[in-house]
């Protein structure tokens, strides 16, 4: 590509059911970018009167989900206990650790009764070997508690990790940083250069980089140490992310994330043969793929 961008990652729509996602990592040139080893953008989508997702009970290993909406809301549950309504700007952070089940579904109230929309960002993050069978764990952090950092005028958010001198209070497991960025048209920001392992995505418009077009739906990974301007050639809404390397390879099956083949095989078995423990008031699950 050039000296500062290292690779463009297409997004690829993938079919999840109930509805399609832009599915950008893992992809087969780039598994990961710093922690962060799949990215899924869901929507924009239009629900229509009485028309839901559910995304029934699935289990999860060796990972943490990171769920994030610009608008929308969906109700979270899990084999911990936890219900939480999941609305734009808040961060949903699920430490899977030695393994959790959970759903999310459109709010069962009278919110079927009228259109509404859904548009966010679904992330998983491995964690580290010495924290991969952790405790399970749950956190919501609400919008006003995440850090506001304004960088030359441009007003980003502080998902997690830390960025530009700013630290989120998401507990994370690994050095990291993931960050929020609508612009406006001409407007630009430096990519943070204290993380090894840098990329953006574009949700919305055309932003440019290093004399680089990128559109809707494309994520563009940096070299190493570059320095990089990122400006937005339209209004534009734009994800950062990155972090240090993970520590050795990962395996993904499915929902299963593991430094450790034999770990995902065992996870297969357990959900197989019932040995997760369910979301309280649930009963329905998926299948374990053949």
């Amino acid at each position: 590509m050039s000296d500062v961008v290292a690779l463009t990652i297409p997004g690829r729509m993938a079919d999840l059911g109930d509805f399609s996602v832009r599915r950008v990592l893992p992809y087969a040139k780039k598994r990961r970018v710093g922690p962060c080893v799949f990215f899924d953008q869901m929507g924009p989508l239009t629900l229509l009167t009485n028309e839901t997702i559910d995304v029934r009970p699935h289990p999860h290993i060796n990972l943490a989900t990171v769920t994030y909406l610009f608008r929308g809301e969906m109700l979270h549950r899990d084999s911990l206990g936890c219900v939480q309504t999941i609305r734009p700007g808040d961060v949903n952070w699920m430490t899977a650790g030695r393994g959790i089940v959970h759903s999310e579904r459109t709010a069962p109230d009278d919110l079927h009764k009228r259109q509404r929309f859904l548009h966010g960002i679904q992330a998983w993050v491995a964690l580290p070997v010495e924290h991969e069978e952790t405790a399970p764990e749950f956190h919501n952090h609400a919008r006003r508690d995440l850090p506001s950092i304004d960088l030359d005028g441009v007003a980003l958010r502080l998902i997690a990790g830390r960025a530009y001198g700013a630290v989120s209070p998401v507990k994370t497991f690994s050095d990291m940083f993931y960050l929020d960025v609508p612009m406006g048209e001409g407007q630009r920001i430096t990519m943070p250069v204290d993380h090894p392992e840098r990329a953006f995505y574009v949700v919305d418009g055309t932003v440019e980089c290093d004399g680089a077009s990128f559109q809707t739906g494309q994520m563009a990974v940096l070299t190493e140490g570059a320095d990089a301007v990122v400006m937005a050639a339209t209004d534009c809404h734009v994800m950062l992310l990155g972090g240090a390397p993970l520590d050795g390879e990962r395996h993904m099956w499915w929902n299963f994330v593991s430094s450790r083949p034999e770990r995902i095989e065992q996870a297969k078995r357990d959900w197989a043969e019932g040995r997760f423990a369910s979301v309280p008031g649930e009963s329905d699950f998926i299948p374990l793929p053949e």
